[in-house]
């Protein structure tokens, strides 16, 4: 944790680096979905990802309902999309239960004028056009049996990619309107990147401030 600075601190790092404090003198206030910490020496306020709904303030540091919000598991859909393939997925807490990657070649940009350009960028957007047409089919075969029962979606990629997608099928509208605040930047999507995206998933967003002596 960097003082000043909002980080994002996996959930069982942020009770580790918590825990210690719960129960000392200082105050701890519950308001817009995130936890405030003061002691003597700090203050850090804690932001969990899928929100915080406890209000309260407390005349010490009072953890408990932050750290009921940190542990709660949730079923996640999941879109990932860039001009380099898609991941799509279901995360029932952190394990994929459900998932389809893909991959189209698309080509890179024409550095050059001219006819040829015109001919290269042509094809450069037939190629992503059938990129992104199979990644919103590929969305709504995986995720619309699941869709009773997510109930939040997580969006990553390339932003515009995955815009694209969502745009290209209204049965996906609901992915947009479930999608937690944090969009996960992503390069290159695939299985591999699904099964690890748990952790930064289930990251909170902490400040840090080193009170004055």
């Amino acid at each position: 944790m960097i003082d000043g600075e909002a980080r994002f601190i996996g959930r069982a790092n942020v009770r580790k680096r918590l825990a210690p404090l719960d129960g000392r003198s200082g105050r701890t206030s519950y308001a817009n979905g995130a936890a405030r910490i003061e002691t003597e020496t700090e203050e850090i306020a804690v932001r969990p990802p899928f929100g915080l709904a406890h209000v309260g303030e407390y005349d010490r540091v009072q953890l408990a309902p932050l750290f009921t919000a940190l542990a709660e598991d949730h079923c996640v859909a999941v879109l990932l999309a860039s001009l380099g393939g898609y991941a799509v997925g279901v995360l029932d807490g952190e394990a994929l239960v459900a998932s389809k990657v893909g991959t189209r070649f698309v080509k890179g940009r024409h550095k050059k004028g001219g006819s040829s350009a015109n001919r290269f960028r042509r094809r450069r957007e037939e190629q992503a056009r059938a990129l992104l047409d199979d990644a919103a089919e590929t969305a709504v075969a995986v995720l619309e049996p699941w869709r009773g029962r997510a109930g939040f979606a997580a969006l990553g990629g390339d932003r515009a990619a995955a815009d694209a997608v969502l745009a290209r099928e209204g049965r996906l509208a609901w992915l947009g309107e479930r999608a937690v605040p944090r969009f996960f930047p992503v390069p290159r999507p695939r299985l591999d990147t699904l099964r690890r995206l748990p952790y930064d998933l289930y990251a909170a967003e902490v400040v840090r401030r080193q009170r004055a002596g």
